[in-house]
């Protein structure tokens, strides 16, 4: 059988060869980070290695960067640890934001997904000083891009901070965390080649954040426990490698453009949400009227495609998606969408695959549409 068509990047990517290989060394080594002795000393500087290459990814400085447990735990230090009140977020964001906050006021996003940001003013307008705002550089189901920088603005215009969730956005998009005018941003090392168990925390230099873990004062006093360094050191070489090709995604682009040309052309019954926005190059969120989601990813797969319905990061749970309910509201499309998510190792023939695996699925479902009328 041949080898499976993987496009499913945004749920996890593959280790990238750098990955592994410092990963492979930080395992012949020993030494805890926080040890004087030499050994110790050597496993600190491993850590700062990769701190700094996490860094740059996002054009922060090394200090500002905290490492955790994974882009869930980043996001928690941020929304309870920045020490507001009250925390504004979007309706499209990734259950790890709305799970940790499940009080927060969530604004209406618009039929792209995009967030409205007079909605937002008038959040702001009620009680900024005293407001944490949370959105997403990208969505992880359909890709679609937040304007992150008028966001920006709006949060400095009213006292508020601002913490993005930008574990798709990283190693896919060039990324200023200072220009962006960014407090808090979260990242994950398994989205962009490294390993899964390991993330990190953007945290402006000045802002004051409370410990959520506490224990040892690692992290400077941020996230206590030893740190993870065999993982911290293949999401440095992940960053690194990531940052050095940030121009392949172009390829990747035409790619996802040449699939959607395909989808369109099948026919009427299809949907591509988003299309309309500025999108992550890689993710295509894709319906097919009156197939379940799940009937499609279990169909692709017996085809050799691996794809998902939704987000991938709900412990196998099949549920309408919030994020397509909140962009078009009762629509019978958020139960009958899947997501394509391509990378760097995704070539033509992939997509030769998953467009005829595509096709096939579509004609099939018309034709039965055809039968019972």
């Amino acid at each position: 059988m041949p080898a499976t068509v993987y496009a499913d990047y945004n749920a996890t990517a593959p280790l990238r060869d750098v990955a592994v290989e410092a990963m492979s060394g930080a395992m012949r080594s020993v030494g805890n980070p926080s040890s004087v002795h030499g050994p110790g000393r050597t496993a600190r500087a491993a850590i700062e290695k990769a701190r700094a290459q996490v860094a740059a990814l996002i054009g922060a400085a090394p200090q500002t960067i905290v490492f955790t447990s994974g882009g869930t735990e980043a996001s928690a230090l941020a929304l309870k640890g920045a020490g507001r009140r009250r925390v504004v977020t979007s309706a499209v964001e990734h259950e790890a934001v709305l799970a940790a906050v499940p009080d927060a006021v969530r604004l209406p996003v618009d039929a792209n997904g995009i967030l409205d940001l007079d909605a937002l003013r008038s959040a702001l307008e009620a009680d900024g000083g005293e407001t944490l705002v949370s959105v997403q550089w990208a969505n992880n189901e359909t890709g679609a891009l937040q304007p992150i920088e008028e966001i920006a603005a709006l949060t400095r215009t009213f006292g508020a901070l601002l913490h993005s969730d930008a574990v798709q956005a990283a190693g896919k998009l060039p990324l200023d965390v200072t220009a962006a005018g960014l407090d808090l941003l979260s990242l994950s090392a398994h989205k962009i080649g490294g390993p899964a168990g390991v993330g990190a925390l953007y945290v402006r230099e000045g802002l004051d954040l409370a410990a959520v873990q506490t224990g040892g004062g690692q992290e400077k006093g941020r996230r206590s426990g030893t740190e993870n360094k065999i993982g911290i050191v293949g999401f440095g070489a992940a960053a690194g490698a990531a940052r050095e090709t940030l121009a392949d995604w172009d390829r990747v682009a035409a790619l996802r453009d040449r699939f959607e040309a395909a989808v369109r052309a099948a026919g009427p019954g299809a949907r591509i949400f988003s299309a309309a926005a500025p999108r992550l190059p890689n993710t295509s969120c894709v319906s097919l009227s009156g197939v379940r989601g799940e009937t499609q990813v279990i169909a692709l797969d017996l085809a050799g495609i691996a794809v998902s319905s939704g987000s991938a990061c709900s412990s196998g749970k099949v549920r309408r998606s919030h994020v397509l309910d909140a962009m078009d509201p009762g629509s019978a499309d958020a139960e009958t969408a899947i997501r394509v998510s391509l990378g760097w190792e995704s070539i033509d023939e992939d997509v030769d695959r998953l467009v005829d695996a595509w096709c096939d699925l579509y004609n099939r479902a018309s034709a039965d549409t055809e039968r019972s009328v």
